[in-house]
C-alpha cells in the first residue's frame, strides 16, 4: 500500500474547502502546509486538517514533506505561485486556467519540461474517466461521421465568488466556466482550422459568450456559455452517423450513454469527481512523469491559445493588462 501523498495548498476558498474535506477523507492524502494572503483564514484552515498555517507560498512550498503543490487561488495568481513550485522543484497541480494569457502558460509549461518537474492543470473533467470515455468512443468510430456537437454551460455564477465578477481578477464566463466546453471540444478534435467568438461585455468582464470551431471538411461545432442566465444549463449532444450522446452535467459526469443507431446502446460509469483528479495526480507524481497524458501541455496551451483568439475578438483586455 502508498504512504499517503502529502500537498502542500496555496489558497483556502471555496474551492479549496470542497477538495480539501473530499481528498482528506479518503486516507490517502494529506495537507501538510498551507498558505492564503490572509494568514488567520489561513491559520483555521490548516488547524482543520492538522496542517501547518505558513506565512509566506515559499514556505508552504518548501514544507518538510510536502510531495506535490496545489494551487486553488484566483486566475491572476496562478502563474506567480506556479513559477514559484517549480523554480523550487516542487510538482504542481494548479487549478484551471494555470494563467490568463498564452505567454504566461508557455513560460510555465517550458519551465516545467526544462526543470524536469510535474505541471498539470487540475482540469478535472479529462482526469475523470468519462469525457475520455466518450473521446475514446469517438476515436473507435463508434459515432461515425459527427454532424452535430452543441455545448452549454449557463451557470447563474455571477455570486458564486467575488471574483466571478471582478475584472481585476479576470474575472467573467469565458476563463471560469467556457474553458470547459471549449476543452472538451478540444480534446474531441484538436485544434480547430478557425474560431469564430460573440460575447457579452459587461462592467470589464464578458458575462457569455457564443463560439463556433471550423474544422476542415466544413464541419463545425459550437458552444455557449453564460454566468447570468441558466439558457441549456449545461449540457452536451453529440449526433454522429453512426451513433449519438446527450450528457447533462458533462464536466463531472459519472455516467454516459452510447446511443447505437445498429447494436446495442452502452453504458460507462466512472467517477467524477475531485478525488480521482488527485490519485491520479498523485500515482503520476510518483512515477516521475513531468506532464499528465490525461491533460498534456500541449493541450493547456492550445486552449489558452483558442481562449486569447476569443479575448481578442470580443474586446476583452482586463485592467491588469492595459
Amino acid at each position: 500500500m502508498e504512504e499517503v501523498f502529502n500537498w502542500a495548498f496555496i489558497g483556502t476558498g471555496t474551492l479549496a474547502k470542497t477538495v480539501a474535506d473530499l481528498i482528506t477523507a479518503t486516507g490517502r492524502h494529506r495537507i501538510v502546509s498551507v498558505y492564503t494572503r490572509n494568514y488567520e483564514k489561513g491559520l483555521a484552515f490548516a488547524q482543520k486538517y492538522g496542517a501547518q498555517a505558513c506565512r509566506t507560498a515559499e514556505e508552504a512550498i518548501s514544507a518538510p514533506g510536502v510531495d506535490g503543490v496545489y494551487i486553488v487561488t484566483p486566475h491572476t495568481s496562478h502563474y506567480e505561485y506556479a513559477k514559484q513550485a517549480l523554480l523550487l522543484d516542487r510538482p504542481v497541480l494548479c487549478e484551471k486556467p494555470v494563467s490568463t494569457d498564452t505567454a504566461k502558460t508557455a513560460e510555465l509549461l517550458q519551465l516545467s519540461e526544462e526543470r524536469g518537474v510535474y505541471f498539470a492543470e487540475a482540469m478535472w473533467t479529462w482526469f475523470a474517466p468519462v469525457a475520455n470515455k466518450v473521446k475514446e468512443w469517438l476515436d473507435a468510430g463508434e459515432y461515425g461521421e459527427v454532424r452535430r456537437l452543441h455545448m452549454t454551460y449557463h451557470l447563474r455564477s455571477i455570486g458564486y465568488a467575488p471574483r466571478v465578477s471582478d475584472p481585476n481578477m479576470a474575472g467573467g464566463a469565458l476563463l471560469d466556466i467556457g474553458i470547459y466546453p471549449l476543452t472538451y471540444i478540444y480534446r474531441l478534435f484538436g485544434m480547430p482550422e478557425r474560431i469564430e467568438c460573440r460575447g457579452r461585455l459587461k462592467d470589464g468582464i464578458d458575462t457569455g459568450e457564443h463560439v463556433t470551431l471550423y474544422y476542415p471538411g466544413g464541419r463545425k461545432y459550437t458552444w455557449s456559455a453564460s454566468i447570468l442566465d441558466l439558457w441549456g444549463l449545461e449540457r452536451l449532444v453529440l449526433q454522429g452517423t453512426k451513433g449519438s450522446t446527450r450528457l447533462w452535467f458533462y464536466h463531472n459526469a459519472g455516467r454516459v450513454k452510447l446511443y447505437r443507431k445498429h447494436g446495442v446502446d452502452e453504458t460507462f460509469r466512472g467517477d467524477g469527481g475531485y478525488v480521482h483528479e488527485f490519485d491520479t495526480a498523485a500515482s503520476e507524481i510518483r512515477a516521475g512523469l513531468t506532464e499528465s497524458p490525461l491533460v498534456p501541455h500541449r493541450a493547456t496551451l492550445e486552449v489558452m491559445q483558442l481562449m486569447d483568439e476569443c479575448r481578442r475578438q470580443m474586446g476583452l483586455v482586463y485592467p491588469f493588462e492595459q
